[in-house]
């Protein structure tokens, strides 16, 4: 990748060519010495050169590298602990890693596997012969050369004599390739634990499975101390090799020189035939993207037959990434080449807006203009116990609420660009609840409640301000009679008494008027950009429901009969309606929504097209996203159900708790749900896998069960929080620090 505008240039004396990949906690840079030989230069984040336990872990991880030097390692050239930003200089290794040759050529057999195990061993050997154990060995730490493979990443390794930075009772290392005694006592981890390391990853690499993979990183760590291997798919005599590797017991697995001599044994000669015969998909998912959250496996249902997807990563280096930034679940989603990096932003996350960076504020902050005065968050919102109502539009999240004074806060800097001031003067904010509806043309369409005294009672309006400064263009009373307002393609529909007008959101002209049907409370729905109002009976035992076709252009309605539905609209499916039907609305518990059909209805003519049973007992919040029911469970279970035919097509688990409504983003490659601590979690929306979940970033939780949002932005998401927190999130990156705000 090129050079970033605010790179350095040089860096120690060795001048910087281009960028390697980068990470949650500094850059890797392709430098060039005096003499014009390449090197990779690994330079620390400026915000953690301040950070003494950081400092003291790079100067280990130099320490220890510097003490390793062997023909499978990638050895320290220069490097200075002491300077501005820490960095450290180390042999450039022309290969990319295991993990993306996995990707792109797929398992290893033959000649090949034989390569990567003896390699390995004789690299393991230097390493611990200099008195250092790795504790990462897994294949985003390994770089295929062309004369064998290189271990790199002694960022969370150990002298092992040293054990002052292993006492903290934190997990570090990568839940499917650690050792049980790095998960009970990492004060007890030596040699053998990279073994134990070894044998995972060379499961993986054979069957393209961990030997302890599950449904979350927590049930995989638990097998690791608990449960047998899977071996399933490895032959003898390698297997019986692997067994040894892969015991609980430190003591009970072999020597590397003894490892030496069975692999020469077990393994074939390479050959010219050696190629592999099994591939893996190009959208496999990283196996360390995310590292709070481990790898997962979904379950899946209803596919008889298939076969879970391995997850490999895409990171690893194409040049030298001789050393990834430091470790799992401590400094984050770690580094990626420059060609693997591209190759995820435009297949899954997409292109970051021009200028983002991660950031972190509140809707109740500082403003720019308007009401520029922070408020206090408690006097309104959900810390009063209603949920915040944002919506996204044009690079920027609008939010209002109960005792909110609505705001726009940009998507790129995170910045609150203004806060609109009362609409009556001496009236508390207190008194208002807006609710907003869209951004159109550049124009934020919401609905505003002023609650007066118990007299009067509560005076509602529909207000459009224009979105780039705040500045309020319209506004209007209405009086609705059992709908609401709401943006259908460029128009603004408005209740108006028993009639709805449609008006042009800049100047709030009406375009036309319609009567609405009386006894019936409409919902305004939005199919392919045209109207369409389903209206439920208030009251008239024996009536149908009514689905009315509106034109856009005159208000001139068709009226369809459809029957009762107990149940939720959640969009369209190739122009028909799809509802989901509620299971248990008469249950005590109220927790949550269950789902038992899902039906598909003609809007035009009101007919029934399909009536399915949806199988995985959905619950929880519901959205139709990219032609796929997705349901969030209150216990972190996300299902993914067919609308067409009811069938499951995965259920994942996550660590989330109570989270909102799902979404995907543009190109429905991945799904996001967050939950109420800041906590979000990201799965490839066809085959249900956990790709990531990241630390929690409320500054409280606030019990509002399922308010909090994801909002796509491009490459970036905006995430919203009960208690008005929002934050920038690179999906790419999702421990990336954010600033304060």
């Amino acid at each position: 990748m090129p050079l970033h505008r605010d790179d350095p240039r040089s860096v120690g004396g060795y001048k910087l060519v281009d960028r390697l990949g980068a990470g949650g906690m500094g850059v890797v840079y392709r430098g060039r010495s005096r003499s014009g030989r390449d090197v990779a230069v690994k330079v620390v984040h400026a915000q953690y050169a301040e950070d003494a336990v950081f400092r003291t872990r790079f100067r280990q991880e130099i320490e220890a590298v510097r003490r390793v030097s062997g023909a499978f390692t990638a050895p320290v050239v220069d490097a200075d602990p002491e300077a501005a930003r820490p960095w450290m200089a180390t042999q450039y290794v022309p290969g990319r890693s295991l993990a993306q040759r996995l990707r792109d050529r797929g398992l290893l057999q033959g000649g090949d596997l034989r390569r990567l195990a003896l390699g390995l061993v004789e690299a393991l050997r230097d390493i611990h012969r200099a008195g250092v154990v790795h504790r990462d060995l897994k294949p985003a730490n390994v770089l295929m050369a062309e004369d064998g493979p290189r271990v790199i990443d002694f960022g969370i390794s150990r002298a092992a004599e040293n054990h002052t930075l292993t006492e903290t009772g934190q997990m570090i290392g990568t839940p499917p390739f650690m050792s049980p005694e790095q998960l009970t006592d990492a004060r007890t981890v030596g040699p053998a634990s990279d073994v134990f390391s070894l044998g995972a990853l060379l499961v993986y690499v054979t069957t393209g499975r961990g030997p302890f993979d599950a449904d979350s990183p927590y049930l995989t760590a638990y097998r690791v101390v608990h449960d047998d291997p899977v071996l399933d798919g490895v032959g003898q005599p390698l297997r019986e090799i692997l067994e040894r590797c892969l015991a609980k017991e430190a003591g009970e697995r072999p020597e590397l020189d003894e490892l030496a001599r069975d692999f020469a044994a077990a393994l074939p000669e390479a050959s010219p035939g050696d190629l592999p015969t099994v591939t893996l998909g190009r959208d496999a998912p990283d196996e360390t993207a995310g590292r709070a959250g481990g790898v997962a496996r979904p379950v899946i249902a209803g596919r008889p037959g298939r076969t879970r997807r391995s997850l490999l990563t895409a990171t690893g280096a194409v040049g030298a990434l001789a050393l990834a930034l430091t470790a799992y679940l401590l400094l984050g989603p770690g580094l990626s080449d420059g060609r693997s990096e591209q190759t995820s932003r435009a297949g899954r996350w997409g292109t970051l807006p021009d200028g983002w960076r991660p950031w972190r504020t509140t809707v109740y902050g500082t403003a720019e203009s308007g009401v520029t005065k922070a408020l206090d968050g408690g006097g309104g919102g959900a810390a009063n116990g209603g949920p915040l109502s944002c919506e996204m539009g044009e690079g920027s999240l609008y939010c209002g609420g109960d005792g909110t004074l609505p705001v726009r806060v940009d998507g790129v800097t995170g910045r609150i660009v203004w806060r609109s001031g009362p609409q009556q003067p001496g009236v508390e904010r207190e008194a208002y609840s807006s609710v907003m509806l869209g951004v159109v043309d550049g124009v934020l369409l919401y609905t505003q409640g002023i609650m007066n005294d118990e007299r009067d009672g509560e005076t509602i309006s529909v207000v459009a301000v224009d979105a780039e400064s705040g500045e309020r263009l319209w506004s209007r009373p209405v009086k609705g009679n059992g709908f609401e307002a709401a943006v259908v393609g460029d128009l603004f529909l408005t209740p108006d008494g028993d009639r709805m007008t449609a008006r042009s959101p800049r100047d709030g002209k009406a375009r036309w008027t319609a009567t609405l049907p009386s006894g019936y409370g409409c919902e305004f729905l939005d199919v392919d950009g045209r109207p369409y109002a389903a209206c439920t009976d208030l009251g008239q035992e024996g009536v149908d429901n009514v689905l009315l076709a509106i034109d856009p252009d005159d208000g001139a309605m068709r009226r369809a009969e459809v029957p009762g539905i107990d149940g939720v609209q959640l969009g369209s499916v190739d122009g028909d309606l799809v509802f989901a039907e509620y299971a248990d609305r008469d249950s005590e518990s109220t927790a949550e929504t269950g789902y038992a059909d899902v039906l598909l209805i003609d809007p035009d003519t009101g007919t029934v097209r399909s009536r399915r049973t949806m199988e995985g007992s959905p619950r929880g919040e519901a959205a139709l996203v990219h032609g796929v029911l997705l349901f969030a469970s209150s216990s972190g279970r996300t299902t993914a159900v067919s609308p067409r035919t009811g069938e499951l097509l995965w259920q994942t688990s996550t660590t989330l708790q109570q989270p909102g409504t799902p979404v995907a983003d543009g190109q429905g490659r991945t799904v996001y749900v967050s939950s109420a601590s800041g906590r979000v979690a990201a799965l490839d929306a066809r085959e249900g896998t956990l790709l990531w979940e990241s630390s929690p970033r409320a500054d409280q939780v606030v019990g509002v069960p399922f308010a909090s949002k994801v909002f796509p932005d491009e490459g970036a998401l905006v995430v919203l929080v009960p208690d008005g927190t929002v934050f920038g999130l690179d999906p790419a990156h999702p421990e990336r620090k954010p600033d304060s705000g």
